[in-house]
């Protein structure tokens, strides 16, 4: 992409009523516009982050099972009646129709996910079964702050697991689990699992996969020796504590955000419903459900909390806008350059627009792409400069060497 096609800029001030890293850095390089408290446009270049994020979280869940579907985000006020999720959820957006019928903004889909996946299910034989959606989410939070860390319309990963018993869910727990801290890693960070309250969801303990960051709107205490962790909402210790699992390490508390959660739901929802399959023995027996939830835009957020410097973002490769920022100084041309790069699959951003070598570079950091090239006469047509971000220092390299460095 040539950055002279993009229809945003650089904004020199961070947005007076944003004060976490992730808002202030997101709008001034240009990837995100704040429509109103909670609710943003992702920009070209934050739609392609948004986009690489998505396509990781889905890989990682069809490689455990899981079968991508796409559900309504208008609900009839029947099903949340169904549930006593109406007049006990405080966060639901309601909303009546000209004829008078009222309907909710999904902020979670088990109203609508279990009838119609029991629709399918009649026995035991047809379970278990795992379906998801990557879709918008809506929650009439009373504080929407902290950029894209707790949004009022937010993009979010939402699977849903039903189980012949316990025993099979406890199973697939393990094995969700498993591609969630994979999917961290792919995405450069490190997430501890916490202990938490089920909350809305579920009066069983739920299972917090938090990343330790300044901005985060909770706290945690956890054992540096080993993997415990508990959210302090529910804790029996405090700082300092010894650690009562391996009982070798203290207990230190941070703040955290969410990215992601497991719910137990139990059989609430399928006995809400009145749906059940036939067991071995042919008796009506109602499912185990899990929900496991992947905050995609919140996401984004977290990754930029966790990666920046004084200068800007430092992207991971991994979600990226591009691979590589080529610049071009004092009228030289780098249309040679980018094509040969776009012709090895490799995604370029090209700037090639008329402005000072130190605008170009104080840009270049903003965003944050990870490798900044640069084509200036100074260099000669055989010559190019190539430095990765949040790295000191550049080097200057012949041009036919560049595909052996940036693959």
């Amino acid at each position: 992409m040539r950055q002279s096609e993009l229809f945003t800029r650089i904004e020199r001030q961070a947005p007076k009523d944003e004060t976490t890293k992730n808002a202030e850095l997101l709008a001034r390089a240009g990837f995100v516009s704040k429509l109103t408290s909670g609710v943003y446009s992702y920009l070209p270049l934050g739609l392609r982050v948004l986009r690489k994020i998505e396509a990781v979280v889905r890989e990682e869940m069809n490689a455990i099972g899981g079968t991508e579907i796409l559900m309504p985000q208008l609900h009839p006020k029947s099903n949340w009646m169904t549930t006593g999720g109406w007049d006990k959820i405080d966060v639901l957006f309601k909303l009546k129709s000209r004829t008078d019928k009222e309907y909710a903004l999904g902020q979670s889909e088990e109203e609508i996910v279990t009838p119609l996946v029991m629709k399918y299910i009649e026995s035991y034989r047809d379970l278990p079964r795992a379906v998801y959606q990557i879709h918008w989410k809506f929650r009439d939070e009373l504080r929407s702050k902290s950029g894209l860390l707790r949004g009022v319309e937010f993009f979010m990963k939402d699977m849903y697991s039903f189980h012949e018993d316990q025993k099979d869910f406890d199973r697939f727990y393990g094995v969700a689990k498993a591609a969630y801290m994979k999917i961290f890693k792919r995405l450069g960070l490190t997430a501890k699992v916490a202990e938490a309250s089920g909350g809305g969801f579920s009066e069983k303990i739920s299972y917090e996969f938090m990343v330790l960051t300044d901005a985060g709107e909770d706290d945690i205490l956890y054992c540096e020796k080993c993997e415990f962790c508990v959210n302090t909402e529910i804790a029996k210790q405090k700082e300092g504590d010894a650690c009562p699992k391996c009982e070798k390490g203290k207990l230190a508390k941070a703040r955290a955000s969410e990215v992601g959660n497991v719910f137990d739901l139990g059989q609430k929802f399928s006995k809400d419903f009145d749906l059940g399959f036939k067991d071995e023995v042919g008796e009506k027996q109602y499912p185990i459900m899990g929900c496991y939830g992947v905050g995609i835009s919140r996401l984004m957020g977290v990754i930029v909390e966790k990666c920046n410097d004084k200068d800007g973002i430092v992207w991971p490769e991994t979600v990226a806008p591009f691979k590589v920022h080529l610049l071009v100084l004092n009228g030289a041309s780098g249309d040679a350059v980018y094509k040969d790069l776009q012709k090895a699959g490799i995604e370029v951003l090209y700037d090639d627009r008329d402005l000072s070598a130190g605008a170009k570079f104080a840009e270049a950091d903003l965003v944050g792409i990870p490798w900044r090239l640069v084509v200036s006469p100074k260099l000669g047509p055989e010559k190019i400069e190539v430095k990765r971000r949040g790295e000191k220092d550049a080097k200057i390299i012949d041009i036919k060497e560049l595909h052996g460095i940036i693959r």
